[in-house]
Order: structure tokens, then C-alpha cells, then sequence
């Protein structure tokens, strides 16, 4: 009996699938509040040399006041080839080491599971990792060396949007053919597919000829959260302030460099390099500002960029069922309460939304269809819930050919469902 593992390893969460008999099934991996399906794809390493993935990374983090080092959306540095390592309390880690990590614990709750070692597996992959080739060339080498250090010898790659439209397959009635649009929403990357998707039992071998067009972009749900976090929240870390070099009377601006890498959370910790700080130490002391450089110096050395993240995200998520929120967080001296409304929420992402439907409108129109064409709009992922999202592809192809189902675990079904394509 061969039994082979899906999974989706996310830039937010991972989920598994295992394979065996012919049937797929969505395994739990972790004990957070969705009855474990998904895995937070976090880790934590503290101080006695101890590593945590998931859930119980995040339990340590806040147990222990946030010290150690926390590290999250580690998926986004897969293609940046600048990032080659970093060392943790003395120990060098590649960015493969990471990943591997994080794969390594899936690929042992799938074997508790089973009851056996597996050895093969197919991993999802985004459309684009990035829009440079050869980056994105180098972003799969790298999950594919964090995956045989997690112990795995045979190793596929499926796009995710397809495989999202294997798993729209399984709700179709046998002989039943539709056109589908699918758009997977992740954490950093929103991808595209059109797929001549079929109900019931055929030859799953070659799809190649029913994937009508794929594409994607790299912009999604930490994309939206970072641009909340630069036009609402940045002022309180200095994005304003000014502040006087020695000797001159001229005011500069804090760089931008800075409070770019503030409004990227997985970014926060490269401020502690050494120059980095001495800059901001200078800076407090000629600010016309202080507080504000006090609150960015509080933020990267006591590592509450996470928390303070979340806040952020529970706002905007408050945003896809009501008409405005507000983004609460406190920390030392540090109290933050904004208005974000619906409106304004999406005239901030303007240029995001705009990025998306640029994209959408390019995958349809190297399908060589017609928007009427296209049967159904079958949506993923936590981002395709806000509303502007849902009204882009209502205006294209009409409100009632959308679909949302199993808006987390769907990519990672349909990983599992690709398995006859490769063995």
C-alpha cells in the first residue's frame, strides 16, 4: 500500500494530507482552535537551545515575555537570495534548515497518523515566488533541500491554485464538466488558475492539456496588513518624525528603509543589526519626536512586532463583517487605538486591489475565454473573504458563479488528490 503526504507549507499556516488506498484525507497537525487542521508556520527558539513550530511556538513566545527569537512568514525568504543564514544563540540556520523544521514536525504527525514512515511527498507551490526566474528557480531548490532534510526522498511540486481545483473536482457529480476559475489567497502570494475541472473516475495522469492559464502575484493577506500598518499605525513607531545631524540645523526624515522593514513583520528582527540601532540611538537624541523613536527602539528590542501584527490582522479580518473597527494594542507607554473603516481600508489597498485585478483579468485572457466562459469562481484562502476581493470577481464573472469552500484546507486536499499525476 503506497502512502504519500500533500503538504501545503503556507507563509501564515501548513496543513497535511496523507494519501493511501485512493482516498485523500486532511490530517490534523497542530492544537489550535480550527481542531488542529492547520499549523501556524512559526518558530520559536529560546535560550536553552529548545525549538518550537506551530502552536506551541507561540505558547513559549508569550510564556517567556516574548524573549528568545521568534520567526514567522519564513516562507517570503525562500527567493531572496540575499538571506543566506542567521544565527540563533550560536548556531547557524539556512533558510532550508528553517523550512525544514516546520516540515520535519508535519511529516511526524503524518507518520503518528499512519502509523508508518513515509518517505514521499507533494509540496505546493505559489504561481510565483517571485517574478525574477532565476529567484524563483532558487525558492524551489530551497524547499525541495528543506524537504529532504526533513527526511523525505521522493518529492513533487504542485502549483496551489491547481491543486485547489483537484479538490473543487471532488464535489462534482460523475461525467460533470465546468470551467473553473480559481483563486488561491495566501499569506504572500495570490494565485490564479483556469482548469477544465471533471467530476467522477478518469485518467488522472496528464492535466496538462485542462490548465487553460495560471497565474499570480505578490501581493495577499500580509501585504494588506503591512499597508495598514504603514498608513495607520507607522506614526507612532517615527514614520513622521524628524530629527537634526550634529553641527547642522537642517531637519531630516527618518529613513524610509526603516519604517519599510517595520511595516513587514517577518522583517522586524533585521533592525537589530548593530548599525541599525546605533542610528536610532542617534536619532532619539535630536528628535523632534522621542516617544515615538522610544516606541520603534521597544519594538525591536522587545520583539512585540507579532502581537502588535495581530492586532492588525484582527482589524482588517473585523473589516469582512462589519463596517469599521478599531485596531487596539498596548505595550509599555505605547497605546494604540485607530479607526479603520471598510472605506478606508480599501482606498489604502487601492494599488493592491489594483495589482490583483490586473492579474486576474491577464489569467482570463490568455485562457482565451471569455468571462461568461468561465462556469464557476471557486475562492480560497483566508484573503478571499474581503469583500473587495469578492466584488472583483463578481464584476467579471458574476456573483452567483462564486464559490468559497473550505477556504483553508482546500489547496492541501487537492496536494493529496495530485498524487496519481506523479506515482
Amino acid at each position: 500500500m503506497q502512502i504519500v503526504f500533500g503538504i501545503d507549507f503556507g507563509t501564515t499556516n501548513s496543513a497535511l494530507s496523507v494519501y493511501r488506498n485512493g482516498m485523500v484525507e486532511v490530517v490534523a497537525v497542530d492544537g489550535n482552535k480550527r481542531g488542529g487542521e492547520l499549523m501556524r508556520s512559526v518558530l520559536y527558539f529560546n535560550e536553552e537551545n529548545e525549538i518550537h513550530a506551530g502552536q506551541e511556538a507561540i505558547r513559549q513566545y508569550v510564556s517567556d515575555g516574548a524573549a528568545g527569537r521568534f520567526m514567522q512568514s519564513i516562507k517570503t525568504f525562500l527567493p531572496n537570495t540575499s538571506f543566506v543564514s542567521t544565527e540563533i544563540f550560536g548556531k547557524r540556520y539556512t533558510i532550508d534548515d528553517l523550512v525544514a523544521i516546520i516540515l520535519r514536525k508535519i511529516k511526524a504527525k503524518g507518520e503518528e497518523h499512519v502509523g508508518c514512515p513515509v518517505d514521499s511527498v507533494v509540496l505546493g507551490r505559489p504561481v510565483v515566488f517571485s517574478t525574477d526566474a532565476a529567484k524563483d528557480a532558487v525558492a524551489e531548490q530551497r524547499l525541495e533541500k528543506a524537504a529532504r532534510k526533513a527526511g523525505f526522498k521522493n518529492i513533487w511540486f504542485q502549483y496551489e491554485p491547481v491543486a485547489a481545483a483537484l479538490a473543487f473536482e471532488g464535489t462534482l457529480q460523475s461525467g460533470e464538466e465546468r470551467t473553473v476559475f480559481i483563486g488561491d489567497f495566501g499569506g504572500g502570494t495570490s494565485d490564479f488558475s483556469i482548469i477544465r475541472a471533471k467530476g467522477g473516475t478518469f485518467n488522472r495522469s496528464d492535466r496538462r492539456s485542462d490548465v487553460l492559464s495560471l497565474g499570480g502575484v505578490y501581493v495577499a493577506g500580509d501585504k494588506f496588513d503591512s499597508q495598514i500598518m504603514w498608513d495607520k499605525v507607522a506614526y507612532h513607531f517615527g514614520r513622521y518624525a524628524c530629527y537634526k545631524t550634529m553641527g547642522k540645523d537642517d531637519w531630516n526624515n527618518i529613513p524610509k528603509s526603516i519604517i519599510y522593514t517595520l511595516c513587514q513583520w517577518h522583517r522586524i528582527p533585521l533592525l537589530r543589526a548593530r548599525k541599525t540601532k546605533e542610528l536610532i540611538r542617534v536619532i532619539k537624541g535630536a528628535t523632534d519626536d522621542r516617544q515615538a523613536i522610544e516606541n520603534l527602539e521597544n519594538i525591536i528590542n522587545d520583539n512585540f512586532g507579532f502581537f502588535l501584527f495581530q492586532a492588525i490582522e484582527k482589524a482588517k479580518c473585523d473589516l469582512s463583517w462589519q463596517e469599521n473597527t478599531l485596531i487596539r494594542y498596548t505595550e509599555r507607554d505605547l497605546c494604540i487605538s485607530e479607526d479603520l473603516g471598510k472605506d478606508e481600508f480599501e482606498k489604502l489597498n487601492a494599488d493592491n486591489f489594483q495589482q490583483i485585478k490586473t492579474c486576474i483579468d491577464e489569467v482570463v485572457a490568455r485562457s482565451g475565454l471569455l468571462p461568461k466562459q468561465v462556469d464557476t469562481v471557486f475562492l480560497t484562502g483566508g484573503t478571499s473573504r474581503i469583500p473587495h476581493i469578492q466584488a472583483l470577481f463578481a464584476e467579471r464573472f458574476g456573483r452567483d458563479k462564486l464559490e468559497n469552500r473550505n477556504a483553508f484546507t482546500s489547496v492541501v486536499h487537492g496536494l493529496g488528490s495530485s498524487v496519481p499525476l506523479f506515482v
